[in-house]
């Protein structure tokens, strides 16, 4: 089983942004938590990560996975195209954020995207993709 995981934009910059929204873990140690973890699933973990929403989706229209766990970043509250394409996934999808989307500045309140998800983790951290992993497995194995 190949499940993968992709990064949003900005997601490349955490250790510059704010540590009290994003914690203090850079993109390569997440994902090196999320391959760990995969193992311990006896799953495939595949981490990618742009700054671009056209290459998002084309990976998303891609069916060469099993499930996708994603943090869409600032693109969660703006783009209508990748909420089509996550709605097109013929595989499970989970939303991630590192931060709690809800208590943040009201313009980052509401997803587009999550409406087209099994469903959305938010405000833990490393723990949010964590999660999203272990629930598209778990929706996959059921």
């Amino acid at each position: 089983m190949e499940i993968h995981v992709y990064h949003g934009p900005n997601l490349n910059c955490l250790e510059r942004r704010d540590s009290s929204q994003y914690g203090t873990q850079g993109l390569e140690a997440i994902d090196s938590s999320l391959v760990e973890l995969g193992e311990e699933l006896n799953v495939e973990v595949v981490a990618r990560q742009s700054n671009s929403e056209s290459e998002l989706v084309g990976w998303i229209q891609k069916q060469d996975k099993d499930g996708l766990v994603i943090n869409p970043a600032g693109l969660t509250h703006t783009s209508v195209v990748l909420r089509d394409v996550l709605e097109l996934a013929e595989y499970p999808v989970v939303e991630v954020h590192l931060s709690n989307i809800a208590a943040r500045e009201q313009f980052r309140r509401q997803s587009l995207t999550a409406p087209a998800c099994l469903g959305q983790i938010s405000g833990l951290g490393l723990q949010s993709y964590e999660l999203g992993l272990r629930a598209v497995v778990k929706h996959l194995r059921a």
